[in-house]
């Protein structure tokens, strides 16, 4: 058996796991659990990345104390799309810029009357969201820090400068940049040319499973760790990560990597950058292997986050029970607006939403939390449909992965509103994914086809059948495309 750590960051929360491997058993454990709140100061929204990096070495320090043999490996995993801004030095320029903040509020129409939206897409493969990297680089390139700036690294990339001193840009994240050609799977040196942007800013790219330097010394002595410790690129764009631990049995899947966002879609071998494509607002984002993850960003559970945090942080337990006696499809909303991308005030914004349709408008905390679940399956049912006949390619099957998994309610309102079973888990895929790749680059495992077989022998999985047929989720949908 040998020993991984893995970093992986969410957008609420941050955690170092530690998987052990071995020919045929693969083990899962927490070492250290912390908080992700970013903070509001007068200039915006900002990421508290020094928090998050000391959350890092205290879960190395804990991992490490896990492992009587210590650590064989490290790999990080976060979010997309931001980063932080490095000087001639090497050092941060003030805090990386949350995704969410609003300086990218209409930045996008600027860069379609140089490079129209068409264009973009086929040459990218990315579906428009405000807070793609490119539309952050073109809000951030006339601002003092960004005239300072000789480095840009993604916030997993970040990190692992920190503990290694190494800079470079790993392959899946880079895709969520809006500057990687999905075809050839390296810059559009084309494209960037056209906006202005030098890619002279980017560390060299990485490939998952390439080496990313060692613990540095200091690093060591503040974790307790025994070197030489390995760092390890990984999918650190963490549905990467997550697709690479679904553990499917052929090729006939979609998948939904849920958490604060859901991710829809299939895996598949070239991109698809049809017009088609760019309308229903599918991308096309790079995984392991070769593979494109072909999905479709959804606002995921992140619409009932907010509503629990307005709601003074009521028992989950509790909303879901109440969730589940209110009727079916009663009042859903559009799970994929980006009415409902800023936080603050949600469960509002959920009525005047109904309210503006025409339905039912929720008002306790059970309808309320029934519409945002109905409205996920609903959101994951179209994803899953579009995504097939965009890129022709049939499924019998979804596999939920994610924090999302925990939501029976959910599962089975998805497997119902899709009309196929659902097979949900596991529960820490991101984790699970960064792990066996670092386990793959050891020697460990075989390809991809090995690890989900490992990950089907040894993780718990719940399946859920549909019920109830699907006319009634077909007749939502025409309900919420009619409004």
């Amino acid at each position: 058996m040998r020993s991984y750590a893995a970093v992986d960051l969410g957008a609420s929360s941050g955690r170092v796991m530690v998987g052990r491997v071995g020919p045929d058993s693969l083990e899962l454990a927490e070492a250290h659990r912390f908080a992700n709140r970013p903070v509001r100061v007068p200039e915006g929204l900002r990421w508290d990345v020094l928090s998050l990096y000391a959350g890092v070495l205290d879960g190395l320090r804990a991992a490490g104390a896990q492992c009587e043999g210590g650590l064989d490996s490290v790999g990080i995993d976060s979010w997309a799309v931001d980063y932080g801004l490095l000087d001639g030095d090497g050092a941060l320029l003030g805090n990386p810029v949350h995704y969410r903040d609003a300086r990218t509020d209409g930045v996008a129409e600027k860069v379609w009357a140089g490079v129209p939206a068409a264009e973009l897409y086929a040459a990218t493969g990315l579906q428009y969201a405000p807070f793609n990297t490119l539309y952050q680089l073109v809000a951030a390139r006339e601002t003092r820090q960004f005239a300072h700036a000789e480095r840009l690294l993604l916030i997993p990339d970040l990190l692992a400068y920190w503990l290694t001193g190494e800079q470079g840009t790993e392959l899946t994240n880079a895709s969520t940049t809006q500057l990687i050609d999905p075809r050839t799977r390296t810059w559009s040196y084309d494209l960037a040319a056209r906006l202005g942007i030098g890619l002279e800013l980017f560390a060299p790219l990485r490939q998952p499973g390439d080496p990313a330097g060692v613990l540095r010394a200091e690093v060591l002595e503040e974790t307790g760790l025994t070197g030489p410790v390995p760092v390890t690129a990984v999918g650190s764009h963490d549905t990467a990560s997550a697709v690479a631990a679904v553990p499917a049995t052929g090729e006939r899947f979609a998948y939904i990597c849920t958490g604060t966002w859901s991710l829809a879609g299939l895996e598949l071998a070239a991109p698809v950058l049809t017009e088609e494509s760019r309308a229903a607002n599918f991308t096309n984002e790079l995984g392991l292997d070769g593979t494109v993850r072909y999905l479709r960003n959804i606002m995921g559970l992140w619409l009932l986050q907010e509503c629990v945090r307005a709601w003074g942080d009521p028992d989950l337990g509790v909303l879901l029970r109440e969730a589940a006696a209110v009727p079916a499809l009663r009042s859903v909303v559009d799970a994929g607006d980006a009415v409902f991308l800023a936080p603050g005030r949600m469960p509002e914004r959920i009525a005047e939403a109904c309210r503006a349709t025409g339905q039912p408008v929720p008002g306790t905390r059970g309808e309320i939390t029934r519409c945002i679940l109905d409205s996920l399956a609903l959101a994951h049912r179209r994803a899953v449909e579009d995504a097939q006949r965009l890129a022709g390619h049939p499924v019998d099957v979804v596999h939920i992965v994610g924090g999302g998994t925990r939501n029976a309610l959910l599962c089975q309102l998805t497997a119902d509103a899709c009309g196929l079973p659902v097979v949900a888990g596991p529960t820490e895929a991101a984790a699970l994914g960064n792990v066996l790749v670092q386990a793959r680059a050891h020697g460990l495992v075989g390809d991809r086809a090995d690890m989900r077989r490992l990950l089907a022998r040894t993780q718990p999985l719940t399946r859920y059948e549909p019920q109830g047929g699907t006319e009634r989720w077909r007749e939502a949908q025409a309900r919420l495309a009619t409004r």
